[in-house]
């Protein structure tokens, strides 16, 4: 299995996270906003993405089998999902869009108590992908799960997580089934970040 995309700290994979990530061995923390399946077509957030995409997010995916590779998790728009109870959500605040959902929910698997952010949209730079999260938000996903070192995103987008990661100085592993998002993650990665 070749990567698409490898540095020291992240490796892109080009492919089905259900055929990848069996291969791959376990992981200190799953990472992940996967489709919800809302097949989003109409408004502002539905504008934005091709019908590709919409096709894609027309069901949600089965991500039951990724918790046997992770020993912590956190899923975004894990409300969509049937998942076992929580006590500590995460809440992304967005104070920006009218039209839009006031918070995005993240479910996890940790036993502490629920957490909120309040961010806007994309206060670091230019988005990428339609469901793009923020890089301050996954960075403060990876705070709350303490002390991990490896991190998988079987549902990658543009690279936010592996990004996030990176900058952290820990190590990713990214899977991404769109090679356009593959390349604007790759391209992502290799951007470093100059000490000052």
């Amino acid at each position: 299995m070749k990567p698409y995309y490898e540095d020291g700290a992240v490796t892109i994979y080009h492919g089905d996270c259900r055929e990848i990530v069996p291969q791959l061995g376990r992981f200190d923390l799953l990472l992940t906003d996967p489709p919800y399946g809302l097949n989003m077509s109409g408004g502002t957030w539905g504008k934005k993405m091709d019908a590709t995409y919409r096709e894609w997010d027309s069901k949600p995916v089965d991500i039951a089998h990724l918790f046997e590779f992770a020993e912590k998790a956190i899923v975004w728009g894990g409300n969509y999902f049937t998942l076992p109870p929580s006590r500590c959500w995460l809440v992304w605040r967005k104070p920006f869009f009218p039209t839009m959902a006031d918070c995005e929910l993240a479910w996890t698997n940790f036993d502490a108590n629920a957490r909120v952010k309040e961010l806007g949209r994309s206060p670091d730079g230019k988005q990428h992908h339609p469901t793009q999260k923020p890089l301050s938000l996954m960075t403060w996903c990876i705070s709350l799960a303490g002390d991990v070192q490896t991190i998988l995103d079987p549902f990658a987008g543009s690279g936010t997580t592996g990004r996030a990661a990176k900058d952290l100085n820990k190590t990713a592993v990214l899977i991404e089934r769109e090679e356009r998002y593959c390349e604007i993650a790759a391209s992502r990665m290799a951007q470093e970040v100059l000490a000052l």
